[in-house]
């Protein structure tokens, strides 16, 4: 396989590859990395430099927004299979299809938690989903590209999509309305501290969102699915690990990204699309959400703190 970036988020997929049966770090491409990387591995100051020296069977794409699309469609064209790191883009509309796109999956590793493999292979009728996320993340977090919301900040963007595009993928369906208040109270940059939205469906379904980085207690991430049969079902854990199983089970986050690379992989091998796999058309969708959030919400500026 071939890695292209390896700074923070380049550095986690390293540490899960390792590991990971049949899989070899063939290649790295960054023209500064700066994760450890494994001995002997060649560095390319380019992923095009990269893909002709290394022909990868997968290519794990880990790049800030604005070159992670473009080194994706490079690497399927190229007839690699691709995992891109979210968000990708924060343009909705550069996600229009392109030849070789489905070759391309988004790396949402927590959709590979326990019990999800049975809701998205059979999605059950939902009412309501409502996403919790409570954390606490500083100023040192957001910089260079994640300051702003036009370069892919934001919670939404860094925080919440996890259980925003899974939410969203159980609830298919036109957003007829978005109703959504943005608080800023610690100077981040851009980023705001605070989201809530209420996201309402053509046909009376809905999405809520509370997600928040000013959280001062124990980090907390939960996704409740209520359905249509009056069940109640939630998926938990700091990143939803656990899934719909238990916390203290849950597996760990180099474990769901090994289970992602072997699904990309039998995929491009024609042993059919596991269920939990996110299509990189899929994420149009969230993206379009998102944006609406930001473009509509009401913005509050300069409050005391709201920790409850």
């Amino acid at each position: 396989m071939l890695l292209v970036g390896a700074g923070e988020v380049g550095a986690k997929h390293l540490a899960a590859l390792t590991g990971s049966p049949g899989v070899v770090v063939a290649g790295v491409a960054d023209p500064a990395p700066r994760a450890t990387l494994p001995q002997g591995v060649p560095v390319f100051d380019s992923w095009q430099l990269a893909l002709k020296a290394v022909a990868p069977d997968l290519v794990v794409v880990a790049t800030p927004p604005g070159t992670a699309l473009v080194a994706a469609r490079d690497a399927a064209l190229a007839g690699a299979a691709v995992v891109l790191e979210k968000p990708a883009t924060t343009d909705p509309t550069a996600l229009a299809p392109q030849a070789n796109d489905g070759g391309i999956f988004v790396a949402f590793q927590p959709h590979f938690a326990p019990g999800l493999h049975q809701l998205l292979a059979e999605p059950p009728a939902v009412v309501q989903a409502e996403v919790t996320l409570a954390v606490r993340r500083d100023l040192g977090y957001f910089r260079g590209w994640r300051r702003t919301y036009a370069t892919a900040g934001g919670v939404l963007h860094q925080q919440a999509i996890h259980s925003l595009a899974l939410a969203l993928r159980l609830m298919p369906g036109e957003i007829e309305t978005v109703d959504a208040t943005v608080a800023h109270r610690r100077g981040l940059a851009e980023t705001e501290d605070h989201v809530t939205a209420a996201i309402a469906l053509a046909d009376g379904r809905t999405v809520h969102v509370d997600a928040r980085i000013d959280h001062p207690g124990t980090a907390r991430h939960v996704l409740v699915i209520r359905l249509a049969d009056g069940r109640r079902l939630q998926v938990r854990g700091r990143n939803l690990e656990a899934g719909l199983g238990d916390l203290a089970t849950a597996p760990t986050h180099e474990e769901l990204r090994r289970e992602m690379y072997a699904a990309v992989l039998a995929a491009a091998e024609g042993r059919g699309v596991h269920p939990c796999l996110f299509p990189l058309p899929a994420l149009q969708r969230p993206l379009e959400v998102i944006e609406r959030v930001y473009r509509d919400a009401h913005v509050v500026r300069g409050a005391e703190p709201d920790v409850a």
